[in-house]
């Protein structure tokens, strides 16, 4: 692991790594705001999963979230979007909704993507291991959020592992990518054309099936140009209803999918997260 960016950050600091994934067979990048109080001892981490187009960077230089972070004594992890680098397929067509960036945190089953494409494993699995073994972060208070794609990565992952996150929230998430656009594309491609399998990755299915229940927090804008095509909040606020999962899903007038969105509520998100962890 070699480190390739310091920024000092309200008494802490951010940090940029670049390691060999043996899950995705490739380099990746990952960034990490360390909070003064790591100075100290170990602190409890908030992994952020960002969504389509975006790599680490993007959360971690518009978001603001360093400074609550800070406050509340929270590492954030944020990693890269989708596996990188030369011999990684790409959308034959270069579409930003598929392939580079947009690795939509599954597994992948389906060749050729199936060799480098498992987000699921390296959020999961390789990716946590690394980060507990550098870095002063208590693996038993560990949350995750994210945006859009991450949004749903974030999603899927708590609820398909209770036990390992004690929190979970999400800015304008992809609710149920078997009933939109890009999902459909996403897990076709990479899982194939059996939709029993996509039921995996889809948190509507995944609330329908989950023995336990975590603390969840969801914000969407109302004036988000993709809500209605691709979001679809309402399909999981109606799978939560006949499931009896306890969540909070706010809709916050006049907002929409930018980063000013998340800029606005990531405090409250943290705050969130700090009175779980």
């Amino acid at each position: 692991m070699e480190q390739i960016g310091a920024n000092r950050c309200f008494g802490g600091q951010q940090l940029r790594f670049f390691h060999a994934s043996q899950a995705l067979g490739c380099d990746m990048t990952f960034s990490i705001y360390l909070p003064p109080q790591a100075e100290e001892g170990v602190v409890p981490v908030l992994y952020w999963l960002s969504g389509l187009t975006c790599t680490d960077e993007n959360f971690v230089t518009k978001a603001g979230a360093q400074r609550y972070a800070a406050e509340h004594g929270i590492a954030v992890v944020a990693p890269d979007t989708s596996p990188r680098g030369e011999g990684v397929p790409d959308d034959p067509e270069a579409a930003y909704d598929f392939g580079l960036g947009a690795g939509f945190y599954v597994n992948a089953t389906r060749a050729p993507w199936s060799e480098h494409y498992r987000m699921y494993d390296y959020v999961t699995r390789e990716l946590p291991e690394l980060v507990e073994a550098d870095f002063p972060v208590d693996a038993t208070r560990v949350g995750i959020s994210g945006h859009s794609m991450g949004g749903h990565g974030a999603l899927t992952i708590a609820l398909k592992n209770p036990g390992r996150f004690k929190s979970v929230s999400a800015f304008s998430p992809i609710c149920s990518p078997m009933n939109c656009p890009w999902g459909e594309k996403a897990l076709g491609n990479y899982l194939g054309e059996d939709r029993e399998a996509w039921l995996d990755y889809d948190s509507c299915a995944l609330v329908a099936a989950a023995s336990e229940q975590l603390p969840v927090l969801v914000d969407q804008g109302d004036a988000d140009d993709f809500l209605q095509e691709q979001l679809h909040t309402h399909l999981l606020q109606e799978a939560c209803g006949l499931a009896d999962y306890p969540i909070t899903i706010r809709m916050q007038e006049g907002y929409d999918h930018s980063y000013f969105f998340i800029a606005s509520f990531i405090g409250e998100h943290l705050a969130f997260h700090a009175g779980h962890l």
